[in-house]
């Protein structure tokens, strides 16, 4: 090759770099082209696991099928945890193989109407299927509203520790008159009904409307003390605090009559329907959340296998 076409070293550089570029991409695309797949086989996996195999509580279990229905968080329009225990409830005893249901509950009340809907609906069921006793399990706690929707089950277990009780009503507000007056500021407020702004913080307090209030907290008051006679009867001692809405460890609500023993969800399904066959009966809030949230926990699971595995997972002593 004469000198005039032999390439340059500009060219014999440019052409390394553009092969060097070319090999780099095509590396780059079986990496992805991996990964891919990778995650392909991974969200397979979960979706066979969240679909195929039954659920964390009644896998390889055997006996009597015993429902259980998870009622957690504070009883609201927001959360809507009453309709889903009242939904979850009547699936389970509308199932022919279920024999009893348990309610597992996990809330510090909230929303004395929807508790006394819950009550209300768990009394109706409880008549409907005399036959299929629905229990509630009081986990870390069950006061207040819980309570009040719990007093309509035939029986209500506990741990020694649980915080179970509260049954009393309480309405909270605040006067900020004084620092209003320090501040310079006027309340502007302009009503048509002398009692439209009962309760109205930046107005002094009016003693007329603050017992008119207190009437209205005693007879809702009145109503939750009424609906845990009905459903408790004789088991609730004569003790004077137990409507004073205090609340009790589980050892103490025995004594009290407000729990019928202790007892968790498996212990209770165990000693007192003879099963270990636990299925979940809670509706999920949307039709792919249990799929969803099950993905991930085998997701998060593979991958702490695969760092346990890697020999790079921690110990603390």
């Amino acid at each position: 090759m004469s000198e005039q076409n032999k390439p340059s070293w500009e060219q014999e550089t440019i052409q390394k770099v553009l092969l060097e570029t070319i090999k780099e991409q095509r590396r780059a695309r079986r990496w992805r082209i991996f990964f891919r797949l990778v995650v392909i086989i991974v969200i397979v996996i979960g979706v066979w696991q969240a679909l195929g195999n039954s659920d964390e509580l009644d896998e390889g279990k055997k006996g009597p099928q015993v429902a259980v229905v998870d009622f957690n968080g504070v009883i609201s329009d927001e959360t809507q945890n009453y309709k889903t225990v009242i939904k979850g409830v009547t699936a389970a005893l509308k199932d022919k193989k279920t024999v009893a249901v348990i309610i597992r509950a996990n809330s510090p009340g909230g929303s004395p109407v929807y508790s006394d809907i819950m009550n209300t609906e768990l009394t109706r069921l409880r008549k409907l299927y005399p036959n299929k006793p629905i229990d509630v399990v009081v986990e870390e706690v069950c006061a207040s509203g819980c309570y009040y929707a719990s007093a309509a089950a035939n029986k209500i277990y506990a741990n020694p520790s649980s915080i179970v009780g509260s049954i009393g009503v309480i309405y909270t507000g605040f006067g900020a008159t004084e620092a209003m007056k320090k501040l310079g500021v006027d309340s502007r407020l302009l009503i048509s009904g002398k009692n439209k702004a009962m309760g109205y913080p930046f107005l002094p307090e009016n003693k007329e409307q603050t017992a008119m209030q207190q009437q209205m907290l005693d007879e809702v008051h009145q109503l939750f003390i009424d609906a845990v006679k009905r459903g408790r009867g004789a088991k609730l001692a004569n003790d004077p605090d137990l409507f004073s809405g205090r609340y009790w460890i589980g050892q103490d609500a025995l004594k009290l009559g407000l729990i019928d023993g202790y007892g968790s969800v498996a212990s209770v399904a165990r000693d007192q329907y003879k099963s270990e066959n636990l299925v979940d009966f809670t509706p999920a809030q949307d039709p792919l959340d249990k799929l969803t949230k099950k993905l991930g926990v085998t997701m998060v699971d593979s991958a702490k296998q695969a760092v346990i595995g890697s020999g790079l997972s921690g110990n603390m002593n």
